[in-house]
């Protein structure tokens, strides 16, 4: 009503114009790297992993976050549960959590950071999140003689592809 319309009906300016713009939403990646070893702290680890990943889960269907679970121990690391979105399957995997053995850390870490390297090239725009649960006691090596020096090595590796890293310490004691 305030505007001078010259004779016209309607006077429109341009920062009258609006358009909408979407934005691309991309979820997160996020793998948990389980020592799944016979340390004493092994039950109550994957408890608490179970819990989180679940918590994750149910969050990621709005977020769009994706969830992936490798579980290290005795001489190997496996993938139990693959990058998902699904709370069923995550749910069905989680049941059934292995527990025993020694601790190859440098090897459930090259593992994760396999996947996610993976992950990545389907996915390129989206985050990756590692969380590592372990008490941190590597006592088999992957490619040298030294367990706790290849852990190393496969961090450096991790940092180097932008990966975001957390670990979570399960010891009680110092």
């Amino acid at each position: 009503k305030n505007r001078n319309k010259n004779g016209l009906a309607v006077c429109i300016k341009p920062e009258d114009i609006r358009e909408k713009v979407r934005e691309k939403q991309t979820g997160a990646t996020i793998l948990f790297a389980v020592d799944a070893s016979g340390s004493m702290g092994a039950r109550r680890r994957m408890g608490a992993v179970k819990g989180a990943v679940l918590s994750l889960l149910n969050d990621a269907y709005q977020k769009r976050d994706s969830i992936g679970i490798v579980a290290f121990r005795k001489d190997k690391a496996e993938i139990l549960l693959n990058i998902t979105r699904s709370v069923d399957l995550a749910e069905k995997c989680l049941r059934d959590l292995p527990t025993g053995g020694k601790t190859p850390l440098a090897l459930g870490l090259y593992k994760s950071y396999q996947l996610l390297k993976a992950e990545k090239i389907k996915n390129p725009d989206s985050l990756q999140y590692l969380v590592v649960v372990s008490d941190g006691k590597a006592n088999i090596p992957f490619k040298s003689d030294n367990a706790l020096e290849d852990a190393f090595k496969i961090g450096k590796k991790i940092k180097n592809e932008d990966i975001k890293s957390m670990v979570i310490d399960t010891e009680s004691s110092y």
